[in-house]
């Protein structure tokens, strides 16, 4: 009899948080196709064919409210040798650094 409690509980459980999956897939979905109007689209580049502005993100724009035209990331390729040396240093500066050589030092 617990058995089959227990089955119905979380079939209950499941029923909700697959309702609460589709709920959220909605919002999502509808979200994702609403369009936001710009304050500043007073050219009529920044329209598209339906007359509304085109949306970008906050952070590709700068403090004015213009997109940015500049690389976001910049990545730069490294050594083997000089990343491990780098670990090395950012290891030995933390505190529990001093803590391992000694430990390190009383079981060789």
């Amino acid at each position: 009899m617990l058995h089959i409690l227990y089955i119905f509980a979380f079939t209950i459980i499941a029923f909700f948080a697959i309702g609460n999956l589709i709920r959220s897939l909605m919002t999502l979905s509808i979200d994702s196709q609403r369009h936001y109007s710009r304050a500043n689209s007073s050219s009529p580049n920044s329209q598209n064919s339906r007359g509304m502005s085109k949306v970008t993100h906050p952070e590709l724009l700068d403090p004015s409210g213009k997109p940015i035209d500049e690389p976001l990331l910049v990545m730069r390729s490294v050594s083997v040798e000089d990343a491990r040396e780098r670990l090395d240093a950012i290891y030995n500066a933390s505190p529990s650094a001093t803590l391992d050589k000694g430990e390190e030092g009383e079981f060789a």
